[in-house]
């Protein structure tokens, strides 16, 4: 049997939740690499999820606290749909991918990892990017170190 080593998502899997909201607190630590914000805008940002579905997984979030899509007014919606189309175009110029999954989970119960603060996901898909590995072994590979991948993405956003 081969072995995959994944050693950066020990501290999420060992991490005891926190109190708190994880976007709220990238914005006051105001150091936007060590958070992996990639972009901002007026109302919104668009940062690298720590711990991917695929390489480039992005999240497009508001700056203002807000449980729901329903809950933005239109210009935080309108901003934040501005980076997602940001997001696909760099995306597709550094990466190539054969399609994408966006969306949004709000609430618990429909996968939501971080309630209470809406985002949403921009996933980069591949053809056979879905292996046997998340299946049996309950892994993904990212074949790409995040500090490269968010250097690679500043730099195609401008930031």
């Amino acid at each position: 049997m081969e072995h995959l080593f994944t050693p950066w998502r020990m501290d999420y899997i060992s991490s005891v939740r926190k109190p708190g909201c994880i976007f709220c607190e990238m914005l006051e630590a105001g150091d936007d690499r060590a958070s992996l914000i990639v972009r901002r805008s007026e109302r919104a940002f668009l940062v690298l999820n720590r711990y991917p579905y695929t390489n480039g997984h992005l999240m497009a979030v508001p700056y203002r606290h807000a449980a729901g899509l329903d809950d933005l007014d239109p210009e935080e919606t309108a901003d934040v749909m501005a980076l997602l189309s940001d997001a696909l175009r760099a995306l597709r110029s550094l990466f190539h991918p054969d399609g994408f999954n966006i969306g949004a989970n709000m609430g618990r119960v429909a996968g939501a990892g971080v309630e209470g603060h809406v985002h949403m996901h921009v996933v980069p898909r591949w053809n056979g990017d879905t292996n046997f590995m998340p299946v049996f072994a309950d892994t993904r590979v990212i074949p790409q170190a995040l500090d490269e991948t968010y250097g690679l993405l500043a730099g195609a956003l401008g930031s």
